[in-house]
């Protein structure tokens, strides 16, 4: 089964690690030229991205194996862990905002409507009045011109245009929504949940467990996985006690011991025998390969 790229900063950039107030705006020709206008079908786990497509075609891939032709101007939401890919023409314009999943969330209430836009991608491909399709590009401008300037009260301006441009979508997405099925709309919701659990996982969680806290079988948690992420619900789990591990190694002082304890490893010897076998080094030589890495 070929697996599914994954990033958690931008498309292309295997290192970044985004905070939880990430918020980035750039052209969409500046990085799709760079790829010579084709994004491969990939996932970002933690980030929500909102495609202004001003001119110009684009084949949006989007899971499990959908393609939609759409044409400027229109407007594309991908929340996180949504599966996306792209072919642009080669006179594609736009903007492309992309934002930390905390601080969407940190925007809607969870009782409010605009909460759907975080569970599936979704699309605008018709402006309607009050909302013209300069209307949003502007929004999406201003968003940007606030981002990149220094001015008083920044972080406060931006959260109005924020706020201002996705009721502006929500409402516009209410007008267009005719064959925008979601098939996989809960698959995801649960992935989401799936991650939040992951976060405080170590090597002595099961993927019974996690599944117990979601209330779902472990049978469907990995058909999630599988749908969502391409990977069963325990190698995601293996590969989150890794990266932890390599943070460890990396960046504090700890010893190899006291980091298999902090994972919850029964032994050191066991916690080596993992980490060699997922990335091919023992705990010791990633430690001298990477000194220095904080």
């Amino acid at each position: 089964m070929k697996r599914i790229t994954q990033f958690d900063g931008l498309y292309g950039d295997s290192l970044a690690r985004p905070d939880g107030e990430y918020l980035f705006s750039e052209l969409l020709e500046t990085r799709s030229r760079t790829f010579d206008w084709v994004v491969h079908p990939h996932i970002h786990p933690h980030l929500f991205q909102v495609f202004y497509i001003e001119t110009g075609e684009v084949a949006f891939q989007g899971p499990p194996v959908q393609t939609q032709q759409l044409q400027g101007p229109c407007v594309l939401l991908i929340p996180p862990a949504a599966l996306h890919g792209f072919t642009y023409s080669t006179d594609v314009t736009g903007r492309i905002l992309t934002l930390s999943d905390s601080l969407v969330e940190a925007l809607f209430a969870p009782s409010s409507g605009l909460a759907s836009l975080l569970h599936q991608v979704w699309y605008v491909t018709t402006f309607e009045p009050p909302y013209s399709a300069a209307f949003v590009l502007d929004l999406v401008e201003q968003i940007d011109a606030e981002l990149f300037a220094d001015m008083p009260e920044k972080r406060t301006m931006l959260q109005a245009y924020l706020h201002q441009l996705f009721i502006v979508l929500h409402r516009l997405i209410n007008q267009n929504n005719d064959d925008q099925a979601a098939p996989h709309t809960q698959a995801i919701v649960h992935f989401r949940q799936f991650q939040r659990q992951l976060r405080q996982a170590t090597a002595a969680s099961t993927v019974a467990e996690i599944a117990s806290e979601l209330a779902i079988t472990p049978v469907h948690l990995n058909r999630v996985c599988r749908l969502v992420a391409n990977k069963s619900a325990s190698q995601l789990m293996q590969e989150h006690i890794t990266n932890e591990a390599r943070k460890y190694l990396t960046y504090t002082s700890y010893s190899v011991s006291e980091i298999a304890y902090l994972l919850d490893f029964e032994y050191p010897n066991y916690f080596a025998k993992f980490f060699r076998k997922h990335t091919g080094v023992s705990p010791t030589a990633f430690r001298e390969q990477h000194a220095g890495g904080g």
